[in-house]
């Protein structure tokens, strides 16, 4: 629990439905010091008091248990030493979904199945579904393009034999969060619950009006949760003053065409911002950290057919063993583009687009779909 509309009516419809519910909510690590434009403390708003309030008011009304649950340091850890992490290494990182790896389906989840749950429920917009086996064999591989695979590698034990655990989109497009969701396998999916994927956001804004519940109305949040002020720039300036390293904006053969603030910046197919008087539009094309170099060029220069994903996690356990077509989102708002991935080694593939692509950004998620079915995804590398 939030304290939010999603997962307020995540918790309503779960009791409506008969199941006994406990209430969860995480404090997570904010900026020690900060303080909002108001001047009031600054809080993470995944768990600011007004947030804690909400979902503690909600519990009550539903006479559901209600625990805070202390995650600042591994947030710390997990999540913003990986996100300031990233830009050091000269890659734009994706922290909801390490978030989702490592805080949400792994130690609130451990937390959860301690207190005695079967499940974690959230107010995520995605669906879970059990696929059956088919002749007494798992689903066909074919269908989660997988090869000749054996699908499932949870843990002995956790994950019923002969059944495999699918990851799929929300009913409603907009508010889809597979994306992020993908870091997950077979352990977690079979205990998890995602009661609010089944309808659209409009659906769940008058679902709580229906239910009387005093955060039907309240706003979503779309940004970094730990940042004070919305401000990036301004948060790894004061924690992490070495990402923060002027150095120079070079054209495609190395000629100087000016000074860049920090290559942590500054983002793949970027044209404002950069600060330089040319004939045409430049465009960010890529980065060079090791000469801590911008590179820039003409819109010409943009879009890529191939790139190399690693650390990848297939949601139904077994790597594919052959190449297979589907289709792949490379961030979380982006459409998505026909490609063909061919398995690597060491939890990595090849992927090439059917078309070409101009904001293949290293650092951000690669997820790969079979129609609804979310396959999996990684990283994009360098």
């Amino acid at each position: 629990m939030s304290g939010g509309v999603d997962s307020s009516v995540a918790a309503a419809l779960l009791k409506e439905q008969g199941h006994e519910v406990i209430g969860l909510m995480m404090r997570l690590w904010s900026e020690p010091g900060a303080h909002t434009a108001q001047g009031d403390p600054a809080h993470n708003r995944c768990c600011s008091p007004d947030a804690i309030a909400n979902a503690r008011y909600v519990a009550g009304m539903f006479d559901i248990p209600f625990y805070v649950v202390d995650a600042q340091e591994m947030f710390r850890r997990t999540v913003v030493d990986f996100f300031v992490d990233g830009y050091a290494g000269g890659v734009t990182p994706n922290p909801c979904m390490e978030c989702n790896r490592h805080i949400r389906w792994e130690f609130l989840l451990n937390k959860a199945l301690s207190l005695g749950a079967t499940h974690l429920a959230t107010g995520h917009y995605a669906r879970v579904r059990s696929a059956l086996p088919e002749n007494g064999r798992d689903v066909p591989a074919e269908r989660l393009r997988q090869g000749d695979a054996p699908a499932g590698d949870a843990p002995a034990g956790d994950a019923p034999p002969g059944r495999l655990y699918e990851l799929l989109k929300s009913v409603d497009d907009k508010k889809d969060q597979s994306y992020v969701l993908s870091v997950m396998g077979q352990a977690q999916l079979r205990h998890a619950m995602f009661p609010v994927g089944e309808f659209t956001k409009p659906q769940i804004r008058e679902l709580a009006r229906k239910f009387n519940l005093p955060v039907a109305e309240r706003p979503d949040s779309q940004d970094l949760c730990f940042l004070a002020d919305n401000d990036y720039r301004r948060f790894l300036a004061e924690h992490a003053p070495q990402v923060v390293r002027p150095g120079p904006i070079v054209d495609s053969s190395g000629k100087v065409l000016g000074r860049h603030q920090g290559l942590a910046f500054y983002t793949i197919g970027q044209r404002k911002g950069i600060g330089l008087a040319a004939a045409e539009p430049l465009y960010v094309l890529t980065t060079d950290p090791e000469r801590n170099a911008l590179v820039v060029g003409p819109v010409t220069g943009l879009g890529q057919t191939t790139m190399r994903v690693g650390r990848i996690n297939w949601v139904g356990g077994a790597p594919p063993t052959r190449p297979f077509e589907c289709t792949v989102k490379i961030r979380y708002k982006a459409a998505e583009r026909p490609c063909t991935v061919t398995p690597l080694e060491g939890s990595r593939a090849g992927v090439a687009l059917k078309e070409p692509a101009r904001d293949v950004t290293p650092g951000q998620g690669a997820v790969f779909y079979d129609g609804d079915v979310c396959l999996g995804g990684g990283t994009i590398l360098k």
